[in-house]
Parts: C-alpha cells; structure tokens; sequence
C-alpha cells in the first residue's frame, strides 16, 4: 500500500464494520490520519454503521451508505451536464415499493452470518452474496416464486441461472459442477455455453423446491467464497479465460459480483422491495473493471472520447480509443447508471448523460458499452 492511497478506498467500508484483515489494521488507520478524502469517506460509512445500529465487527466488509438506485442524469465534475437526455423506466428511483433501501440493507446486515473473511478482489462478490440471501428471505412475504423477473424467468429461475454462471468459474476453481451434468464441451462457444447451461440448471430447477433452489445457489457461492483464490490475492492473479473474455481470476470474482447485484436488483423491482446499489468502495470497483473491458472492446484505433464516471462528488475520467488523435467527444454518466447501461438494464437512448463534442462518436461508445452485456 503506498502513500497516494492507492488501495485504501476498497478497505473502508471493512474499516466502518471494524474487519479489516490482520495486514491492514495498522496500515489503514495511519493512512487515514495523512488522507483528509479517505478519512471524511471513512467516517461516513462509520456513521452509516451507527445509524443502521450494526456494531462494527458484526459484519463484515463490503456494506456502504443505504442510498437507492440512482436515476438521475449524470453530472460533470463542475456539476454540469452539457446535452443530458432523459432516462427510461431502467432508471426511476426504486424507494416506493412497501420496504425502502434502509430496510433491505439493514435486514442483510442484522440477519446474515459473519461473511467470510476474503480479499479485496472478493469483497464485492461476498458483499452482493449476503445482500441477496437477505433479500430472498423476503420473497415468501412479497410475491410468489413464480413472480415474473427479467426475460422469461421468474425468481427460482434467475437464482438457477445464477447458479449456472457461478458454476463457470466454480469449476475453474476445482470445485465440482451442478446437477444435472454438463453438456457443454471445451470447443462449445462461449455464448452458447452460457445459454445451454442456463437453461439445463433452470429446467433441473423447476423441478425442485424453490427453497432447494436457493439453498444450491448459496452452497455454491459459499464454496467460490471459500476458495483459495477468495483470499489469496497472488493465486488470484492467474488469468483464465470466461465468457469469452480473458482476465485475472480476480477479476472475474468481481464479474460475479456485478451480476449477483444485477440481478438481485432485477428481483427486488419485481417485488417491489428497494435494492440499494454496491457500496461506493465496492461499485468503483464494478466500474473500473467494466471501462478495461469497455476499452478493449474500442480498441486502439477508435476515435477518442473522454469519458467521466461520477458517483457522488468523485469523478474519475478515462480517455477511450486512440492515443494519436485529438479528443473528439465528452461522455459523462453516473457509476451506477453506466453499470446498468453494461448489464442491458439500459438501452444507449435510455441512459441518463452528459454529451459534448462529436455526438457520433459517444454513440458508438455507449453503444459498445450495452453490446458488452450477457446478462
């Protein structure tokens, strides 16, 4: 860890819930004492803590501020939006349904056990776990199982499909592949793969409990959260190639996360319960991921957008495409709507923005972005 806090913001949400690991007790709070931005940061989510009345260490980290999905436009970082266009029905607020985002948080961190104890690359997905274990308990007192959620599945559905994309990186772990056997071989593209394993894990589903369903699901999040590469940083930075795409293991771990929030998010609107998004630490954590993947999508050879991605009062700006040319647009969105818009919870027209410059040119980079979704 040095000195420009590089690492420390992914720490202070586990700092608020006082579980910091061993190596980072000593560490973080000296850097706190030099970090005005990370101390204020810190002692919000401290307060967050207090007002939740969770004591800190009786959970763990990855729980941030109970705020509800952000549907507004995003801003620049002197507040402006130059060119906004109004959002969809992807982005109105989700705080009207019978329980708020404050009750759903507070419920998945009074109920859930102790999380274990993992690193930083493992803590959104452990986060996002825990957030829709308690979310599911609430489903028997607000809609049936069979409510319908997003595509043609209804909630036992997106938990087997859950199940089925968790199992991807499951087995490349060494852990062993869900009922019913895979048909899928080495050589099956990976689209096809997804979707033919989807459907065998939900047709096997439907056959079950529904509470069966959940309690194979949050096995096999258990087991991926148990593994080596869960806590261990140096045997998470092997690559292996999921879904097309080859990264660190430990990104993929963060993969996991983005979809468990997403849907998570998917079933909470169905039911009409608020799900708050990722913690501040753990969705800069989701967006920075998401603009790598982004940018090796556009390629070198793009024509070069600046791109803003704000969350609050922080803002962090990427240049997109080439490195030889002149910046030819401005593209700024919120962390949790850009999120959305990669998950295909927004379309490009849809997504609240800020645009300026070439409008052809952010076109095509958030029509890259939702083209990069699976979900």
């Amino acid at each position: 860890m040095t000195d420009d806090h590089d690492g420390v913001p992914e720490l202070l949400a586990a700092w608020a819930f006082g579980a910091l690991q061993p190596a980072d007790e000593k560490v973080v709070p000296l850097h706190l004492a030099g970090c005005e931005s990370c101390a204020a940061e810190a002692e919000r989510l401290r307060e967050t803590v207090r007002l939740l009345d969770v004591s800190p260490g009786a959970a763990a980290a990855g729980n941030g501020s109970p705020t509800s999905r952000n549907g507004s436009a995003a801003v620049s970082q002197n507040g402006s939006a130059p060119g906004v266009t109004g959002g969809g029905s992807a982005g109105a607020s989700v705080g009207d349904g019978p329980a708020g985002a404050d009750g759903v948080l507070a419920l998945a961190l009074r109920s859930r056990p102790a999380l274990p104890r993992v690193a930083a690359h493992a803590a959104p997905y452990a986060a996002a776990v825990a957030g829709l274990r308690a979310l599911l308990r609430e489903v028997d007192g607000h809609g049936p199982w069979g409510t319908p959620v997003v595509h043609d599945w209804d909630v036992r559905d997106t938990i087997g499909h859950l199940i089925a994309a968790d199992e991807q990186l499951a087995v490349r772990l060494g852990l062993r592949t869900h009922t019913p056997p895979s048909r899928i071989t080495e050589d099956t593209p990976w689209e096809e793969a997804w979707n033919t394993r989807t459907a065998d894990v939900i047709a096997y589903e439907r056959t079950r409990d529904p509470q069966e369903t959940v309690a194979a699901w949050d096995a096999r999040a258990a087991a991926l959260l148990a593994t080596p590469e869960a806590v261990d940083p140096e045997r998470a930075a092997r690559a292996t190639t999921l879904m097309g795409v080859r990264l660190p293991v430990a990104d993929h771990f963060v993969v996991r996360a983005f979809e468990a929030w997403i849907h998570s998010d998917d079933i909470g609107r169905a039911l009409g319960l608020a799900v708050p998004p990722p913690p501040d630490a753990h969705l800069w954590q989701l967006v920075r991921l998401a603009v790598r993947i982004l940018g090796m999508a556009l390629g070198p050879t793009a024509p070069p957008v600046l791109f803003a991605v704000t969350a609050g009062e922080s803002s962090t700006e990427w240049v997109l495409g080439s490195e030889d040319e002149a910046v030819r647009g401005e593209l700024v969105l919120d962390a949790v709507d850009f999120c959305l818009l990669v998950g295909g919870r927004y379309t490009p027209d849809e997504v609240p923005r800020g645009v300026a410059g070439d409008e052809n040119v952010v076109r095509d980079v958030l029509e890259r972005a939702a083209a990069l979704s699976w979900l």
